[in-house]
């Protein structure tokens, strides 16, 4: 199973990706992230599970019959055929701000469906402390500067009850990561002299950290900054279901 230092050796390769890549929508980004979570589940859980992810086994993602509808889910788990739980990652480049609310909204929506279903469900969710904001046409405007204020709605989150609420995750990752600076708050004209700095120093030892800017006000179902305590109470929490 991957360390903390290892998960965010991964994170580095998926950004890696996109900035080579050139836009947040591609699921290239995704695929190194997703493809080692999902080895380290199968690690976990051993071979009666099947697990359905880009970047491992057949490169394809799972799908799961929530209440409501079925969705596809970044990261299926699988036992006798059935899925028995779901991933979702989420890691976050651009334009935070402007993104912010759909992105929780949506978590929130997709999470009730699947776990309305009595399929247990995780979030992982990554961001830097500095996201820049770009126009449409790729000018560089402003930093996203990630805040306790921003992450508020992850704090009441964490303040839910799990076994009450059906939006709330069984378990949410939070991974607040911070990005060597070409000089402090330096404007960038574009996203490509943006992309083309940090292709300049990717493989620079100190090019990202986790950030100690916010200090953990989480409740239990919120983790802060730790893959390996994230991934060990998952995995306990689907076996402990599958035993009920």
């Amino acid at each position: 199973m991957m360390t903390n230092e290892e998960f965010l050796q991964v994170i580095k390769q998926s950004f890696a990706v996109y900035l080579s890549v050139g836009t947040s929508r591609s699921t290239a980004k995704l695929k190194t992230l997703h493809g080692h979570i999902a080895k380290d589940l199968q690690e976990l859980l051993g071979n009666d599970f099947v697990i359905k992810s880009q970047g491992y086994g057949n490169d394809k993602e799972g799908n799961i019959d929530g209440r409501y509808y079925p969705k596809n889910v970044d990261i299926t788990i699988y036992r006798n055929g059935k899925a028995v739980a779901g991933y979702a990652v989420k890691f976050v480049m651009r334009n935070y701000s402007q993104n912010s609310n759909n992105y929780f909204e949506n978590m929130l929506g997709e999470t009730a469906n699947i776990r309305a279903n009595s399929i247990p469900y995780f979030q992982i969710f990554i961001i830097f402390e500095k996201v820049p904001y770009y126009s449409n046409g790729g000018e560089f405007k402003r930093y996203d500067v990630i805040s306790e204020h921003n992450l508020d709605k992850y704090l009441a989150l964490s303040r839910d009850d799990p076994n009450i609420f059906y939006h709330t995750p069984d378990k949410t990752l939070v991974t607040l990561i911070k990005l060597k600076e070409k000089s402090l708050n330096y404007h960038y004209s574009n996203s490509k002299e943006y992309a083309e700095y940090y292709r300049s120093v990717i493989n620079d030892n100190d090019l990202m950290e986790y950030s100690n800017k916010i200090k953990d006000p989480f409740n239990d179902s919120v983790i802060l900054n730790n893959y390996e305590d994230f991934i060990k109470r998952t995995y306990h929490l689907i076996m402990g279901k599958l035993k009920n």
